[in-house]
């Protein structure tokens, strides 16, 4: 049954009210019947018949009188955008089945349908190593045909979002505010940029909502819930990026982290989930193979497939690099044969390799290592 335009612009007053989680929501939806109704009775009844304190019924019927819902359909359309309501058209399928489904969502851009999706999520306090890495990886999956997700925030996601918007790939971005109000501002060029390109950016807060702390650790299980896999590249112990990869391992996804030096603060969270079970990431090869079958039948991977070919770069080697060259010698070595000949543990030589790829001084087949050819 489709909705009414009043019953739209109810249920877009509730949704308002984020301290109130999606599923209480849903539970008061299922007393009352309809947002309108909700809207009808006063706090004490919402209180009692809801299971809600007084207090919290006093404010969510507060906030939800003050959002002007009329305005929020007009101003999300003349962005190009538009609101889609949980259960009806236009809203992604695949967020019935996660924790909380949003009531309602804003979107601006579209969303492609049956697309490969993966969420490329991690550090805002990227290093060096990390950019390399978050930027080597996207631009590959992005050319690959994989519509990245991520979350527009500094640091990995503005990389991700970055490397699609540059080779002119669609890539999808779950913000923490409402989507008239870009954050951090200094990408808003980025924003624009990933709507010219075919991308979508899309909250389920209102329209204006402001970057507060707490919307930004419940977007995370949107980037999740429209991602096929979630790969991690740099996250100290306590992110946002652990947080987005436990509510994917909550959803049934494959959880994927970039391997980093172990005295690296932003590697210590991405180390600790390689050892507590997720697979690495060498390349986006290991991405693309953990992908379901019907979805990387569509990708374009002959490129990245004879990516063995390129030329290696001429640069100097330090002395943990001269090391691994030495153990890999004229041959093929597995991790395991390279760290008992250097030494090295494998958290810490696995950052090592994996520098060294993006450097094209040696590839990997088959899980044996090898240099290039100079």
């Amino acid at each position: 049954m489709s909705l009414s335009y009043e019953e739209k612009l109810a249920l877009l007053k509730i949704n308002s009210f984020s301290y109130l989680r999606a599923d209480w929501l849903e539970r008061l939806l299922g007393i009352f019947g309809s947002a309108q109704e909700i809207l009808k009775q006063n706090a004490a009844a919402l209180s009692e018949e809801g299971k809600i304190s007084l207090q919290t019924a006093e404010h969510f019927l507060k906030a939800a009188s003050a959002l002007y819902a009329e305005r929020e359909m007009e101003r999300t359309q003349k962005t190009g955008g538009g609101i889609v309501f949980k259960g009806h058209e236009g809203y992604p399928e695949v967020l019935l089945d996660i924790k909380e489904p949003p009531l309602a969502l804003y979107i601006r851009g579209k969303l492609g349908e049956n697309a490969a999706t993966v969420a490329m999520v991690g550090t805002r306090k990227i290093t060096p190593y990390g950019k390399r890495a978050a930027a080597r990886l996207a631009e590959d999956l992005a050319l690959s045909g994989i519509t990245l997700v991520s979350g527009l925030a500094r640091g990995v996601d503005s990389i991700v979002h970055s490397a699609a918007v540059k080779n002119c790939k669609p890539t999808w971005a779950l913000i923490g505010t409402g989507i008239g109000r870009i954050y951090p501002p200094e990408n808003r060029e980025l924003a624009l940029g990933i709507l010219d390109k075919g991308g979508a950016i899309i909250s389920e807060l209102p329209y204006d909502a402001p970057p507060l702390a707490a919307h930004f650790p419940r977007r995370n299980r949107l980037i999740a819930g429209l991602s096929k896999l979630v790969v991690v590249v740099e996250g100290e112990e306590k992110s946002g990026a652990l947080i987005t990869a436990k509510m994917a391992l909550e959803q049934g996804l494959d959880v994927l982290a970039v391997p980093g030096p172990i005295d690296s603060p932003q590697s210590c969270g991405t180390n600790r989930l390689i050892r507590e079970g997720a697979a690495m990431v060498m390349d986006a090869r290991d991405i693309i193979d953990a992908l379901p079958v019907n979805l990387k039948a569509a990708l374009d991977t002959d490129k990245l497939y004879a990516a063995t070919d390129k030329p290696a770069k001429l640069i100097d080697l330090n002395e943990q690099e001269t090391k691994i060259m030495a153990a890999i010698g004229d041959g093929s070595k597995s991790v395991d044969n390279i760290a008992l000949e250097t030494g090295f543990d494998i958290a810490g030589l696995s950052g090592l390799l994996f520098n060294m790829e993006i450097n094209n001084i040696i590839y990997c087949k088959d899980g044996l290592y090898a240099r290039n050819k100079f």
